[in-house]
Order: structure tokens, then sequence, then C-alpha cells
């Protein structure tokens, strides 16, 4: 029997979503979590149940193909399991041009940064508004928030994820349900190296960067007070609002002079001063 309320978190493995899986097992959920990574969920799960005394459910799922949301909702059903938290973290970028990249990869990035975060609230609203209580945290980005030289898909991807959710946040508002759009800017987790944007990033200062937990930590008492968008750190916002009145091209030409400082800042590889023969 479901004795605690319970959380489901999307992309749970490490990073973001690992954090939130911490702070909302330390505020007394249980957990059902998923992501691609069998073992390493797996391992997050053992970690969280023996760190908070809660029960965590890892489930694999894959919310790139089409048809995973359902799955996994109907498995969560299976269990006798209610959700009274949904938290839509999954996602992933791409590194440079729009075209350079295929297309395979930007249909997954709409199928889980936007299909999916849809097709599991659509999914997990309706007992939320029926008990008339219920929290739904979806993991946006500055890049979400204003025009700057983030990858084309992954920005507009975030921008949907801020729109729905402050719009949606106006609809279920008087039915108990929170929608709260969280919107980091540079984190330290595993994204960069996944996306293949860590050359870009690598040499920014330190005091630009967020810890995963404090995001996580953040986000979950945004939700709690009810607010709709939610911008992490003074310096994210104050980033935001100058975004938002600096014309696009002094943004694209600020980027290309602190892409052009981390090169600079990037370790230079040894010279080679001897030629060997691989064996």
């Amino acid at each position: 029997m479901q004795t605690r309320p319970t959380a489901l978190i999307t992309g749970a493995s490490s990073g973001i979503g690992e954090a939130f899986a911490d702070v909302f097992a330390s505020e007394g959920f249980d957990l059902v979590i998923t992501a691609r990574r069998d073992a390493r969920l797996r391992a997050v799960a053992d970690r969280v149940e023996r760190a908070h005394g809660i029960r965590a459910y890892p489930i694999p799922c894959d919310l790139a193909v089409r048809g995973a949301p359902s799955q996994l909702c109907d498995e969560i059903a299976a269990r006798e399991l209610g959700i009274d938290a949904l938290v839509n973290n999954a996602g992933f970028g791409t590194a440079g041009p729009y075209v350079r990249s295929s297309w395979d990869a930007y249909d997954a990035m709409l199928q889980v940064m936007v299909a999916a975060t849809s097709e599991l609230t659509y999914r997990l609203l309706p007992p939320m508004i029926e008990r008339q209580q219920g929290r739904i945290i979806n993991v946006a980005s500055t890049a979400g928030l204003v025009r700057t030289p983030a990858g084309v898909m992954y920005g507009a991807s975030k921008t949907f994820v801020v729109s729905f959710s402050e719009l949606l946040a106006r609809e279920v508002r008087r039915h108990g349900v929170k929608v709260t759009a969280v919107c980091p800017g540079l984190t330290r987790s595993e994204f960069h190296q996944a996306s293949g944007t860590a050359d870009s990033v690598r040499g920014l200062p330190a005091w630009l960067w967020m810890d995963a937990s404090t995001v996580a930590r953040q986000g979950f008492d945004a939700s709690s007070s009810g607010t709709p968008v939610y911008i992490n750190g003074l310096i994210n916002r104050l980033c935001v609002a100058l975004f938002r009145y600096v014309p696009m091209p002094l943004v694209a030409a600020a980027g290309r002079r602190v892409a052009k400082v981390c090169r600079m800042r990037r370790p230079q590889p040894a010279k080679i001063t001897e030629t060997r023969t691989t064996p």
C-alpha cells in the first residue's frame, strides 16, 4: 500500500535528474526514476533508498522512442503506484550549426523534450486534478528564455517547455496543481560531454556555473511556492534580463568572443618531439 507521496523523475541516472531524486527523497517522497541506463539507474535507486529511507523504483525507459511515455505510465499503473509529482528532466543537446546534425538526432530531441514532456504531463495530470493537489516540474533552460547562440533546436525546444509550463500553470492552479519551469544556466553535469559541447564551455569562469544539487533544491522550493517560471541563480537572472534588451547581433558577437577566450584558455597538447611507430 502506498503510504508516502511518489514522484516520477525522468533522466534520473545523473546530473540534475539525480539531484532531484535526492531532493524529493529528502522531502519524504518515494520515487519512480527512469532513464536509458539500467545499471546506473539502479545504482541511483539503491543509493537514495539507503540515504533517505524511502522506496525507489527504477524503470529503464528510452523516451526518444515513440510510445515509451504510455508504456512507462502503464508500468507505473501495473505496480499500483500513484504519481503525486512529475519532474520532466530528460533531455540532451547537439553541437554545431543546425544542418550539421542529423535529422534523426533532432527527431529524438523533439520526442524527448517536447512530445514526452507533453504526453507524460497529459497522462499524469488528471489524477492530480482529481485529488486537488500535485506538482509538475519541467526542467527547461535559460536558452528557452533568450535568443542566445545556443543550438537552434535545443533553444527552440526549451522555449516550448517554458511556454507550455507557464500556460498550464495558469490553467490548473485552481485545481491545486502547481506547474513550474525551472531554467538553469551552466550546470556541472554530464550534459556538455554528452552533447559534444564540452570544448566550447571549457575555460568559462567558475562563477558562471552552478552545481546540480543547488539547481534541484531551488527548483523544488520554487515549485512549492507555485512559481510558474524560475531562473536559477542571480547571475542567470541578470543575464536573461540583459539579453532581453540587447540586440541579437551583439549577443552573437559576445558569444564568439567568449568562445575565443575559451579556446585560448584550453590546455594545449604537448609538442611532439619524436616519431613513434605504433606496434
